[in-house]
């Protein structure tokens, strides 16, 4: 199901909760919703549909993928950048780096660690930002 995009600034700033099991239905939600957004946006974090769990979506070489609970666990070669973001008015600038590793779980809640670089990088460092009240 497409929802709206959360505007509120400070719901944005609070923190995700662990994704579980029971939150799947959000996955699907945001997938719909980013689908629905290509035209204007990469990736998206749950909060940003007014769900405050751990679940972020992403275009990753032209397919939009799903994770759960994603945490960096190693990140190299910083850099600064700027960025917009669906839920803000405006760009503003971040450090981001140009290669992070991911663990997460996948929608059958495998656990996965995963390199991603460039571009795919950075979306997946902003949507985690995102899951940790990080608004960019």
């Amino acid at each position: 199901m497409i929802r709206p995009i959360m505007k509120n600034e400070f719901f944005l700033q609070q923190p995700s909760e662990t994704a579980t099991p029971a939150d799947l239905p959000i996955a699907y939600d945001l997938l719909d919703t980013l689908a629905a957004h290509t035209h204007e946006c990469v990736g998206m974090a749950a909060n940003m549909i007014g769900q405050r769990k751990r679940i972020i979506v992403f275009v990753d070489d032209g397919a939009a993928r799903a994770i759960i609970n994603p945490e960096i666990v190693e990140a190299k070669t910083p850099y600064e950048t700027d960025e917009g973001c669906l839920s803000l008015v405006g760009r503003r600038s971040a450090k981001r780096f140009r290669t992070v590793r991911v663990r997460y779980l996948d929608l059958s809640f495998k656990e996965h660690v995963e390199t991603f670089s460039g571009f795919t990088a950075q979306i997946v460092q902003h949507e985690i930002d995102h899951c940790n009240g990080v608004v960019i």
